[in-house]
């Protein structure tokens, strides 16, 4: 049995069922762009799955935004480091961060997001102890960024060495 995927353009990608019993897993390239699966595909036959197989759809992170109509990846992510000259560590959708004064970061999305009303989650903390860094709150969204402020325990803005911003919504 095999299942053919034709992308609207031109070529297709031929899914062959494995030749012995185990596990199949489909890996999409980490490319940019979305992946879309169509509702309703259309099936000439029989298609019988044995209840023993475990099927796997890998996506790289963040490219599937729904899922069951519920939207649960967050659309960007970010760790960096927020002294000096300021680093990113590990990113999604995130292009760059600017640093535009002490304890106050703005989080450049690579790809607009569809409106201003989502959840940004903020964290902050240091690798050091006794840092005093305890808050990290959003002074403003919009759809190419975030912005997030540090403060310590006196309520003064401070740059912290791990910052994290993690943004969710439709």
């Amino acid at each position: 049995m095999s299942l053919i995927l034709q992308g609207s353009t031109s070529g297709s990608v031929t899914l062959q069922e494995p030749a012995v019993a185990g596990t199949t897993v489909l890996d999409l390239p980490a490319t940019s762009g979305t992946v879309a699966l169509t509702a309703s595909p259309t099936f000439t036959g029989t298609a019988t799955i044995p209840t023993a197989t475990v099927t796997t759809l890998n996506a790289p992170s963040g490219v599937l935004a729904t899922q069951n109509g519920m939207t649960g990846i967050a659309k960007a992510w970010v760790n960096f480091n927020g002294t000096g000259t300021v680093a990113i560590r590990d990113s999604f959708n995130v292009s760059s961060i600017t640093d535009n004064t002490t304890g106050d970061y703005t989080v450049n999305f690579t790809t607009a997001l569809p409106n201003a009303n989502y959840s940004a989650v903020y964290g902050s903390g240091e690798g050091t102890a006794g840092s005093g860094v305890r808050t990290a709150s959003s002074s403003g969204n919009t759809t190419t960024t975030t912005r997030v402020c540090i403060r310590n325990l006196s309520n003064t803005q401070v740059d912290a060495e791990v910052i994290c911003v993690s943004v969710f919504g439709s």
